[in-house]
Formats: C-alpha cells, structure tokens, sequence
C-alpha cells in the first residue's frame, strides 16, 4: 500500500496534463497508465492552436515544434465544382493558426518528461486501476494490478479518472451517462499519400459515404464513417473494395487501389456520445472521455481533455495544497467545463443528423450533385466567412490558460 495526494488514472492527454501541472502546483501526483509505452495506432492526432498556445505557456513549444508533423491550415471539401474551401485556419488570429498533426504518442511523452522534472511527480507504467477503494460513503483510492501480475492499493486525498469512454472508475462509482444514439461507427486506416494528392485536411460525402482524410505528410489517415452497427457484416467482403469505392469519386487514388491488403489494417472505433449528469463523488472526479465521450467530428476530444485537465488543476490545485478537495471543489470544475461540453456535443449532434446520418443513407451527394450546399456556396462566395468553422474547430468555447503556477 502506497499513499499519494492525488491519483490520476490514466495515461492519455487529460491524465499527463494534469499530472504536470499539478505536480508543478507542488501537489504530490501518481499517474497511472496501464501500458508499458504511449505507442497507439489510431489514437487522435490532432492538437489545437489553444493546446499549442497552452505547451508555449508551460515552456514546452519549442520542445513541441522539433517533432514530426505536419500542419493543417486548410480544410476543403470535394464537390462537382472542384476542391471547396471550409474552413480557413489562416484566418485565426495568434501565433499558431493551425492545426498540428503529432503522433499522441509523441505528445505524451513530452508531457511525461517534463513531469518527471517535477520532485513530486510519479508515473507508473504497467500499472492497471481495477477497482476503487471506498472509506465509507468517501473514495479513498484505487487497487491497482501491474502486467507482472503484482496487486496493490494507492490510498489518496483525490482520485481523478481519465481512463477513457470505458471507464472502470466510473463505473464503480456508479456514475451513469446520458447518451445519444449516433449514426455511425468509424474505420481508421492509413493510405499512401503523394505529392500530387491535394493538400490540408479533406472531408467527402457522396454515395452513401462519409470519409476523412487526414494529411500526414507521407500517408493519409483515413476515417471512412459507416452506418452504425455494420461492422462485422461489411467485412465479409474484400479489403480492397473501400479504396476502389474512395476512387470512384477521387480519381487520385486509383494507382493505389491495393493499398490495404488485409483487415487487420482497418480498425474499428465504436463512435459514442455521452456525458455525464455529475462528474463527482466525494474523493472522486471524472474529466476527459471518462465525463463526455465526444464523437471524432471535428477531432476536438483531445483539446477538450486537455482543457478539463487545465480547469481542474487550476480549480483544486490549493485545496490539495492544504488538504482534501470538497465535494463543492470537484463541482466547481463540471461548472466550468459544463458549457464548452455541451455546446460542443450540440453542434456534433446537429452534424450527425444533417450531414453525416443524410450522407450514409445517400441522401447527400455533394460530388455528383447540380451543386454544393449553401453553407459552401457562401463561404466560395465571401471567403471571410471560412473564418467561422475555422475558429469553432480551432479554437472552441472557453479555451482554458495554463495556471500562474504551471508557467514557464
């Protein structure tokens, strides 16, 4: 048995962020992660300007730029008129107007170094939490299990779950999500890319698919979305078949029709929508996906993590300092999150039901159709307006600063 001021369980963007900074708060911090390393295929790559304008505060920007990415400034749209701009990142004001595309694995393990310069920051690696230890009506820890098979108990003053969408903490403390019924699952794979393919971000809806690409330089990160629940069927057929019907209508991909050559290349994200109606029981906090899965469009679950992480190290950073958080502390950081969250997962929703659930049926066409929807004839027409999806992608609702105390 071991004693920590506050648990984080969970390597991922919120978890490490909030290890550092409040680590650097000079909060005794364990972080747990149940992997022996960060490298995940598939994971989200997308870090924001407000996560990147969030690292140039801690000191880490110049740490962040020496590692491979690439940049998307641009976001466009294929229709029968050509490459449709929608969104213009150029556009946002500051120093970082664009979207950086970072394998997570690499982010996190800055974060995890510069943890580990603070004198009070733990992370332990291998290290499963199972179960959560109660006191009472009070959560008091976790019991953990390492991948050599060896159990025990980290006792602490706060125990903070981001542990994902799946939640074992959670779970245990018999927190239950309101939830959204969403049209689609997603595949993620990668194609080649080359550089005559078009740059920046593209986004294709037509005949009855809803596919993503991600520019990452020498490969294309793809996220071809399929009707919800059609998984295990659609694989029954050929591999091959998802980049020939990509083909069809992005000619540029037919000299690499045979790209993908089995399935276990093409993973599957079970895409879910959900927060919770309280983040909080006493000597527990939930933040990240563990309080609000948020759906892939738009990619804004990592920046969204990472903002929580921020609220609650500024927000519990003191009383942590001085003793334990209050059930009225831990509710202080759903207020402030509580807005961006649910704004966030409104426009999602709206996305789902007139874009991508028409689009899956067939109901959208924008490649063979007569022409492309209003909102981008508008923004062909002003191109100023390719400012508005560029700041709500880029820079979203209440985009948090790096605490006095974190900053270097």
């Amino acid at each position: 048995m071991t004693r920590t001021t506050c648990c984080v369980v969970g390597g991922g963007p919120a978890g490490m962020m909030l290890g550092l900074l409040l680590a650097r708060a000079g909060v005794e911090v364990t972080v747990l992660e149940k992997h022996g390393d960060f490298l995940r295929d598939f994971r989200g790559d997308t870090v924001h300007p407000t996560t990147m304008v969030l690292l140039d505060e801690l000191g880490l920007g110049e740490q962040f730029d020496k590692m491979p990415q690439s940049r998307l400034d641009t976001i466009r749209v294929p229709t029968a008129e050509g490459m449709t701009p929608f969104g213009d990142l150029t556009r946002l004001r500051g120093k970082r107007p664009y979207i950086a595309m970072v394998p997570q694995w690499d982010l996190l393990d800055l974060l995890a170094e510069a943890g580990r310069a603070e004198p009070g920051f733990t992370l332990r690696m291998n290290t499963e939490a199972t179960e959560l230890i109660r006191s009472g009506d009070r959560i008091s820890g976790v019991r953990y299990r390492e991948s050599n098979g060896t159990e025990g108990e980290i006792h602490a003053e706060l125990t903070v779950a981001c542990d994902g969408r799946g939640s074992v903490l959670r779970h245990g403390a018999g927190l239950r999500p309101r939830e959204w019924t969403t049209p689609m699952d997603a595949w993620w794979f990668k194609l080649p890319r080359k550089d005559s393919d078009p740059a920046g971000g593209l986004g294709l809806f037509s005949n009855q698919r809803a596919t993503i690409f991600i520019d990452r330089g020498d490969y294309w990160q793809t996220a071809a979305l399929i009707p919800k629940g059609t998984d295990s069927r659609v694989r029954t057929g050929e591999v091959s078949t998802i980049v020939k019907d990509l083909a069809e209508p992005l000619p540029w991909l037919a000299d690499r029709t045979d790209a993908l050559r089995s399935w276990d290349e093409v993973k599957l994200l079970d895409v879910r929508l959900d927060r919770l109606r309280t983040w909080h029981r006493d000597g527990l906090l939930c933040i990240g996906d563990a309080a609000h899965a948020m759906s892939p469009v738009g990619g804004v679950g990592i920046n969204l993590a990472i903002q929580d992480a921020v609220a609650a190290a500024r927000l519990l950073a003191a009383p942590l300092r001085t003793g334990r958080p209050s059930t009225r502390d831990l509710a202080r950081v759903r207020r402030r999150r509580l807005p961006a969250t649910v704004l966030t997962q409104l426009l999602q929703r709206t996305l789902h039901a007139r874009a991508l659930a028409p689009a899956l049926d067939g109901k959208i066409d924008i490649i063979h159709g007569a022409k492309p929807p209003l909102p981008l004839r508008l923004m062909r027409r002003w191109p100023a307006l390719q400012g508005i999806p560029a700041y709500v992608l880029g820079r979203g609702v209440r985009p948090e600063r790096a605490p006095r105390f974190a900053r270097r």
